[in-house]
């Protein structure tokens, strides 16, 4: 019986073709390793850091030519809720640096960071005030910088009375009510004081939710009487805040890092960072999307805007 001997062509084609074959195989497997949702400690544990660094607000903002994108507290919180399953990431750091802004969006983010069961830590670089430092005692730890300005712990209501304007130049603004309450706020008029004491008792009851929200985590440590002073709205230094017992601490970015590292029991000298950066939604090349929107739809405009500021 004859053997048919196999040509040098096709033994070389077998060997390349085996060495293509695993050294793809490898390429997958590495990709899977470095960029697959399910995050994998290869690299050790990490500080997760999430960037509170704008106004907060309750919708995103889409990039434009002209301005980066600036997510909304839904995708905030969405992004600091998954940071729970990331067996990759030790603890958390907010870094903070922001003037408040929506009461809705401000409590959604602080239920994300309440509910999360990795330690955090707060860090309070140029400003954290209202609805930004109401975020941040849901962590367990805050640091700010000695000259960071934080505290107002408040709430606005701002309406517009536009009746002396429109009567100047004409204009005349009619609304075809149900209720004698339904076109409050309209900047067609000035508020009745049967409608301010409204309004006075929603501020008051967001205000007192505030209040108890600060009291209930920073428990004892806490100064209740500096406490009770600054509750008219004022803003405090970082310094200031650390005699009331707003902060922990004192201190720079490395500080917090360094705090966050510990209480994730992370004992290199130089931690791993892990950028956290949530989405804004979608995009536009002007990021015309949101105004086209409520050109085309008739979006109404808010007569009424609470905020923690």
């Amino acid at each position: 019986m004859r053997f048919k001997s196999t040509s040098p062509q096709n033994v070389n084609w077998l060997k390349y073709g085996g060495i293509i074959l695993i050294g793809f195989v490898f390429l997958v497997f590495l990709g899977i390793l470095l960029f697959s949702s399910i995050s994998m400690p290869i690299f050790g544990k990490c500080v997760a850091v999430v960037n509170i660094d704008s106004e907060i607000s309750s919708r995103s903002t889409p990039q434009s030519l002209f301005a980066d994108s600036i997510p909304g507290s839904e995708e905030i919180a969405k992004s600091i809720e998954e940071l729970d399953s990331r067996d990759d990431v030790a603890s958390v750091l907010l870094v903070v640096d922001s003037p408040g802004g929506s009461v809705v969006g401000s409590q959604e983010i602080y239920r994300a960071v309440k509910n999360l069961d990795k330690p955090k830590v707060a860090y309070f670089r140029e400003s954290a005030a209202s609805g930004a430092y109401y975020i941040s005692t849901g962590t367990d730890y805050i640091i700010s910088e000695p000259s960071a300005l934080t505290g107002s712990i408040g709430v606005i209501m701002t309406l517009a009375d536009l009746s002396g304007l429109f009567e100047k130049i004409g204009y005349n603004m009619t609304d075809v009510i149900s209720g004698e309450s339904k076109d409050m706020g309209t900047p067609s008029r000035p508020l009745t004081q049967k409608e301010r004491a409204i309004l006075q008792s929603l501020v008051d009851e967001i205000f007192q939710d505030f209040r108890s929200v600060v009291v209930q985590n920073r428990g004892s440590r806490l100064n209740m009487q500096k406490f009770e002073e600054i509750l008219d709205g004022r803003v405090v230094s970082g310094k200031q805040a650390k005699e009331i017992g707003l902060v922990d601490a004192l201190g720079s970015k490395e500080d917090a890092i360094m705090q966050a590292a510990q209480l994730g029991n992370i004992t290199d000298s130089e931690p791993r960072l892990c950028v956290v950066s949530p989405s804004s939604g979608s995009q536009g090349l002007f990021g015309m999307n949101s105004l086209l929107r409520g050109l085309v739809f008739g979006e109404a405009q808010k007569k009424v805007s609470i905020r923690y500021e």
